[in-house]
């Protein structure tokens, strides 16, 4: 029997409470209604200017806007396909939507959109709703057709494509190859690299930014199996791109050298190019030489043919001995540790074969300056020569460290240096200027060989200095190293030394001793001020771009957390009244930290990296709930530290 028509369910959602199904009598006055409604929940909540906010169910929602997105009136269609875009942001309405095979709806009004050329807000709209309900990842990306995936590329494609559907197609096309291994293969094959370039030399950040996510998707989700040839051909394809279809010249006029300020978002991606450009010198980073190899043998040959103006000479001319004694006697002064047969400085890896590759580099482009290391060096008789050839290979290993090649790109870093955007061989060059500083502060401090360790030490700050500045150019790096000679760091080494003696004599450690109570209580009270204040973190999202924030906070009374999303960054403090859902500090059963966190064994190994783990906490309430966390920055995670945990008391 259908229930009387005066009789109406609705959902009612009070703040920090599951919304209730709850049947409502319309003949029974307002007054009845809010009473019965009250009931349900604890009156002590309810003060006065308390918000009732009713609304329809999920359910109810999806089932009207899934009608709604198929009206045969376009201004009806554009409206409702709005709200679509608006609600997909809740996971509650999207699992609805979904559960009625919204997704294939849209993906099927997409391909009748542009069948009938229909483009502009009903596109775009309807992009956008299927983004935000992909991001949720309740669907598979592997889901998709091929004629989808080219419809997708077909608006990238085009020479003139409205900024909405282009930015969301970008994403769209990003999400796919970094969430499915088939659907790259799929994608790599619709989307070219120059295809993308034309993207970059307009002047909206936001679109440039999209399509440097999508290069950097493609490079670094190539097949594992073809990892290895992908790092050869990839060396080649990259040179052939840089010097062909001018990329990182695009990439530097346009984006870096732009008027336009560069955002986060982009500073990220363009740290993301540099790792990944950095890491195709992995493969030979990792090669150890073949002393047996001929043409690898060779090149060692040519460093000693530059160095020293000589041929190789034939085999008849002269005895076996005395060939091999100038042989000898040329490799000691090139510095290689092994003088009979220096292949076998080659076989440690790292750096394997990049420090051959350097080294020939130099010897090659910067001839002058090679020759004149190699000969200064040899002619001297004071013990003070600096090792050409094993000052090379450390070095090279060091500056792998320093760059981290290799390693996958870090979620959360926006380190990018604009000067390696400069050369389309800026790791070869910026070798070639800190071996030349390397042979400078060898001179300047005297060294011999059982100061190696030590050289190389001061060299490694003063190229960590000098980086820290964030040159421009390579010339202007070259520069801020001139001002950072060995006699400046040993002036900012004392000066360091100066300040923490300062802190570390007895009158300072005996009044540290006394008033560390008061401290630790006035510590204490600036975290809970801070939680009090709250914090903007990016929402946990399967795609790379985190464009969502969430805000928390700590309530006046510090027994409420209350949290709720944005549509934006906060400019300031946002009002806890305006967040709408809480966690009382009574049910919190756990703070955890990195690993150990839910969204950390969720993630996939590009997310697993050491700066994600350490910025990751989750709060554990009741027996499996989580609120979980990336923090903006590690000051941030010890806020919710004990006040005397070891990074206080430091």
């Amino acid at each position: 029997m259908p229930p009387p028509a005066d009789i109406v369910k609705v959902a009612i959602e009070w703040p920090g409470a599951f919304p209730k199904l709850m049947e409502i009598d319309q003949k029974k006055p307002l007054s009845a209604i809010i009473k019965e409604v009250c009931e349900g929940y604890n009156r002590n909540d309810i003060k006065n200017g308390s918000i009732l906010r009713l609304t329809t169910s999920p359910h109810l929602t999806a089932v009207q806007l899934h009608d709604r997105i198929q009206s045969s009136s376009m201004d009806a269609k554009l409206e409702a396909l709005k709200d679509l875009a608006n609600a997909s942001r809740d996971i509650t309405f999207a699992q609805e939507f979904i559960n009625l095979d919204g997704i294939s709806l849209l993906t099927q009004m997409l391909i009748l959109f542009t069948r009938h050329f229909v483009f502009g807000d009903l596109l775009s709209f309807t992009l956008t709703a299927f983004v935000e309900l992909m991001d949720h990842g309740i669907v598979s990306w592997d889901t998709f057709s091929v004629a989808f995936i080219k419809k997708i590329a077909s608006f990238v494609n085009k020479s003139a494509m409205d900024t909405a559907v282009l930015q969301r197609s970008l994403a769209i096309l990003e999400s796919m190859v970094l969430n499915s291994q088939d659907l790259y293969h799929k994608v790599a094959q619709e989307i070219t690299i120059g295809q993308l370039i034309p993207h970059l030399q307009g002047t909206d950040q936001d679109i440039q930014t999209y399509t440097i996510a999508v290069i950097n998707a493609l490079f670094l989700k190539a097949p594992e199996e073809k990892r290895q040839v992908r790092m050869t051909l990839c060396e080649e394809e990259m040179a052939h791109i840089l010097a062909q279809k001018q990329l990182r010249s695009i990439i530097l006029t346009n984006v870096i050298r732009s008027p336009t300020p560069i955002n986060d978002e982009m500073a990220h991606q363009l740290y993301v190019l540099q790792v990944l450009n950095f890491n195709l010198l992995e493969d030979r980073m990792m090669t150890k030489m073949d002393p047996q190899d001929q043409a690898q043998r060779d090149i060692i040959f040519e460093l000693r043919r530059i160095a020293f103006d000589v041929e190789c000479e034939p085999n008849n001319s002269g005895s076996t001995e005395k060939r091999k004694s100038m042989y000898t006697r040329d490799y000691k002064k090139l510095g290689f540790i092994n003088h009979v047969n220096p292949a076998m400085d080659f076989t440690q890896i790292p750096p394997g074969m990049l420090a051959l590759d350097n080294m020939l580099y130099f010897a090659k482009h910067h001839q002058d300056a090679y020759i004149r290391i190699v000969l200064e060096n040899s002619s001297r008789e004071d013990k003070h020569e600096c090792p050409f050839g094993r000052s090379s290979i450390e070095l090279t290993k060091m500056l792998c460290e320093i760059l981290k090649v290799g390693e996958l790109p870090s979620e959360n870093c926006h380190d990018f240096h604009p000067m390696f955007f400069t050369h389309d061989r800026s790791f070869a060059e910026f070798f070639c200027i800190c071996i030349q500083l390397l042979n400078k502060t060898w001179k300047e401090m005297r060294a011999t060989s059982e100061d190696f360790n030590k050289v190389m030490q001061v060299v490694r700050e003063q190229i960590m200095r000098a980086l820290t500045l964030k040159p421009n150019s390579l010339d202007q790096f070259k520069s801020r190293l001139q001002n950072l000679g060995y006699a400046e760091i040993l002036k900012i080494r004392q000066s360091e030394r100066m300040n923490q003696e300062d802190f570390q004599s007895r009158p300072i450690l005996e009044l540290r001793e006394k008033i560390q109570p008061e401290i630790m209580e006035l510590i204490k009270q600036q975290r809970l001020n801070r939680l009090c204040e709250g914090t903007c973190f990016r929402k946990i999202s399967n795609r790379r771009r985190q464009d969502k924030f969430w805000y928390c906070r700590l309530s006046p009374n510090h027994k409420v957390l209350h949290y709720g999303d944005l549509e934006e960054s906060p400019q300031g403090e946002v009002p806890h009244d305006s967040l709408q859902d809480k966690l009382p500090v009574a049910d919190i059963k756990a703070v955890i930290t990195g690993k150990d966190c839910p969204h950390m064994k969720e993630k996939g190994a590009l997310k697993q990296n050491k700066e994600v783990l350490e910025l990751a906490f989750s709060v554990l309430y009741e027996s499996d709930e989580y609120l979980n966390f990336i923090a903006p920055d590690k000051h941030e995670v010890r806020q919710q530290q004990p006040a005397a945990s070891e990074q206080t008391m430091t």
